[in-house]
């Protein structure tokens, strides 16, 4: 994947056409910009709101690369003059399990193949640059801000981290909901640990909470609103410890809780929990994760050695030493008691 624009797509090639009739939101929007240009009308503002890092960045690059394809004039203009605000988006809409659809027959006698559940708590953080002038968002809740980033960055590497360590860690214990394990004394201080002594010094210094400097929440009140409901996770997505294990690595920081995230996916890609019940693994790449996986416990370096996915972090012994550490105490001892390591400091004498 390059992050450019791939024209290739049989409908973006048949927006292209001259006359088309447009197919795709490319063709649609850059149609309608157009119309506005050469009615010497100001441009109206692509709003993103979705998952992705840097959505104003990438809409920006994308609309432009399509228009500059059907007239390089026009793609400057979409570049320079139409409005690409960033924005984040948090509320989590766990993947719909058979455990949801009792539920919803039980409480509410309806039948329903696919409930879309959702947890109460939630934040959407939006870039102000409009064009034309924009509604009034901030009285519905909306925080406009300057700039995303800090934002992003505290929710994926504070927040998405600590459901992943939640998520993997409480999976291989046996818990099934988030919550029940967000309630358990030991994981909650395994998670203060990691966020308060990993990943929060390892943000940028735009992205740490100053009083007057990053309005909205402080890295420990992510605990507050740990999502009830949200079930075992399945194995998919960029694991956000680790942008906090480079950083951390890079300034000599504390990386222990971090790492043993990392080793307890690695350890819930063998695709059984600690009790030995099976765990559905939900990857593009499941079979040969799950084969990586399953030769670790003679070569527990098998999965982080794929450089698809982990770069050169391998080759880091400060990393690795840690990792051997928490993977073994995985599959010896267990999820609980690795937790438990980390918190007392005993994992890291294990490692040293």
């Amino acid at each position: 994947m390059t992050g450019e624009f791939d024209p290739a797509a049989p409908d973006v090639e048949a927006d292209l056409q001259p006359g088309a009739v447009p197919r795709t939101t490319f063709g649609l929007v850059v149609e309608a910009l157009a119309r506005r240009r050469d009615r010497g009308l100001p441009p109206f503002t692509v709003m993103s709101c979705d998952n992705v890092p840097g959505n104003g960045h990438v809409a920006r690059r994308s609309f432009a690369a399509f228009a500059a394809l059907r007239d390089p004039e026009l793609g400057e203009w979409v570049r320079t003059a139409v409005a690409f605000p960033n924005s984040m988006v948090d509320r989590i809409t766990p993947a719909t399990t058979d455990l949801h659809r009792a539920e919803v027959a039980r409480r509410f006698g309806v039948e329903d193949g696919w409930p879309v559940l959702c947890e109460p708590w939630t934040q959407w953080v939006l870039e102000d640059d409009f064009t034309c002038g924009r509604p009034p968002l901030e009285q519905v809740g909306v925080q406009l801000v300057v700039d995303v980033e800090p934002y992003e960055l505290m929710k994926l590497r504070l927040l998405t981290g600590s459901h992943q360590a939640l998520g993997y860690l409480g999976s291989l214990a046996g818990t099934v909901f988030m919550h029940d394990a967000a309630q358990d004394p030991l994981f909650r201080a395994f998670l203060r640990g990691y966020m308060d002594d990993e990943a929060a010094p390892a943000l940028p210094p735009r992205a740490r909470h100053r009083p007057g400097r990053l309005p909205g929440r402080a890295p420990r009140a992510v605990l507050q609103p740990l999502r009830p409901g949200h079930p075992r996770p399945a194995l998919r997505g960029e694991l956000r410890p680790d942008p906090v294990i480079r950083d951390a690595l890079g300034a000599g920081g504390e990386l222990v809780r971090a790492v043993t995230v990392v080793a307890a996916w690695a350890r819930y890609a063998e695709g059984v929990d600690d009790a030995g019940d099976p765990i559905e693994v939900v990857d593009p790449r499941r079979e040969e994760l799950m084969a990586r996986a399953r030769r670790q416990r003679e070569d527990p370096l098998a999965l982080v050695a794929d450089r698809g996915l982990f770069a050169d972090l391998v080759d880091d012994e400060r990393f690795t030493s840690v990792y051997r550490a928490a993977l073994a105490s995985l599959h010896e001892h267990g999820a609980r008691a690795t937790v438990q390591a980390a918190v007392d400091g005993t994992l890291t004498r294990r490692a040293a």
